[in-house]
């Protein structure tokens, strides 16, 4: 892709022969463009930050909570203090 943009074909062209939108094909050539082939390396899609993420402590007294109780999201929130949808997520792995 990149060798064929440099040579001077638009890069909406190059995209439609690639199969690929040129919204993904302009992400990569700026990329290119900026940082070499270390760019257009693969990157992971998971969020870089998760300021909303519930804290470890809270967490660690939910799973002591629902192990001990053997109780749901809307039993354990109300013990808790919080709100149910909060204690209802499944725990990252």
């Amino acid at each position: 892709m990149v060798q064929r943009i440099q040579s001077g074909r638009a890069v909406a062209h190059v995209a439609a022969e690639m199969g690929i939108s040129r919204t993904t094909a302009w992400r990569w050539w700026r990329r290119y463009r900026e940082q070499g082939l270390a760019g257009l390396v693969d990157r992971s899609s998971v969020a870089r930050s998760h300021p909303r993420r519930t804290g470890s402590c809270v967490e660690t007294r939910v799973r002591i909570m629902r192990h001990l109780t053997r109780r749901g999201p809307v039993f354990i929130a109300g013990k808790l203090g919080l709100q149910a949808s909060t204690v209802g997520r499944p725990a990252a792995a």
